[in-house]
């Protein structure tokens, strides 16, 4: 395992540290809400704290942009891109579906990831050109070569409700035309789930670059393609993106473009 893929393995050991120890009282837990239905706790905050401590301690010249406190750090090549507890709606609901997500880039381009799940103690890692595993196995992405015998992974619109109609249409349209649709409730694991097949395909719509960042390098590195609604590498600034088998990939993304909006980013 690269060294720098290791620092960031530490830190989400050390952010679920606090998270389990929440978790089992959660009835004591103080819930903030940023926007409707997008919700953040004190275990958020601490957990992101946890990951800030250990990589600053590493690599005290890196930038990090973190879910809770924004960007921080010196001007930088290497940047760290965080969630400390993406799926903070089902933690606090005791849903065990949540996980810690770390991504590392260099002048831009995703270098190293980590996922790490408390409940299940599954680490999916991934350095650039070296690879995706879960917990030091190899992982690849599904052989699955048809859609409609995929199972696909989506997140239903929860921060912004323009394009909720259109969401819908896609959304019917693939009831039809999949072997299933899940809505677990916590993209980067969803994307973790592409990387190791238990998912043929994933789409979402307005995510935020900790949601997906370390979620796309897996799958990259899994074999698998990611989009974003055009089929470019824009998704880390649109927050849409598509992703799948390369074969799920290329029959999942004409669907979504059918019902996308003509104003809406790609």
């Amino acid at each position: 395992m690269h060294p720098t893929l290791n620092i960031a393995v530490k830190a989400a050991r050390r952010a679920a540290t606090v998270i389990n120890r929440a978790s089992t009282q959660l009835d004591l837990l103080t819930v903030q809400s940023k926007t409707p239905n997008d919700f953040v706790t004190e275990v958020d905050r601490a957990a992101e704290q946890a990951i800030i401590d250990v990589l600053r301690e590493a690599f005290p010249g890196h930038g990090i942009l973190a879910e809770e406190s924004g960007e921080s750090g010196p001007e930088s090549e290497y940047n760290w891109i965080i969630d400390p507890l993406d799926g903070t709606t089902n933690f606090i609901h005791g849903f065990p579906q949540y996980a810690v997500s770390i991504a590392q880039t260099r002048n831009g381009v995703l270098e190293h990831a980590v996922i790490y799940d408390p409940n299940t103690n599954e680490m999916f890692t991934a350095s650039r050109g070296g690879g995706a595993f879960l917990n030091d196995r190899r992982i690849r992405v599904s052989r699955r070569t048809r859609l409609n015998e995929a199972l696909i992974g989506t997140g239903f619109p929860f921060r912004q409700f323009d394009n909720v109609d259109a969401y819908l249409a896609m959304f019917k349209e693939l009831t039809q035309k999949t072997a299933g649709i899940r809505r677990p409730g916590a993209a980067s694991l969803d994307l973790a789930y592409v990387a190791c097949g238990r998912l043929d395909g994933f789409w979402e719509m307005g995510l935020s670059p900790w949601d997906m960042a370390a979620g796309v390098l897996l799958i990259q590195e899994a074999g698998g393609l990611v989009s974003d609604l055009s089929g470019e590498a824009g998704f880390m600034t649109t927050g849409n993106v598509v992703a799948g088998t390369p074969k799920v990939f290329g029959q999942l993304l004409p669907v979504i473009q059918a019902y996308r909006p003509a104003n809406m980013q790609a």
